[in-house]
């Protein structure tokens, strides 16, 4: 897997929270599916596993 797009998710979430009224966490998830992540927990955990390793899980 590439690593995730940090900024085009935080984007995409807040367009997704503010422009279609969802929740921040309903936004987030939505968010990190659409960079092939199972959910925003996944994502967070994939963005902290790379910086303790400091390489693409």
């Amino acid at each position: 897997m590439t690593a995730p797009d940090i900024d085009w998710f935080k984007e995409r979430a807040a367009i997704a929270e503010h422009d279609g009224g969802l929740s921040r966490s309903v936004a987030e998830d939505l968010a990190a599916r659409a960079q092939g992540l199972r959910d925003a927990e996944a994502y967070w955990q994939w963005l902290a596993d790379y910086v303790v390793s400091r390489k693409v899980p």
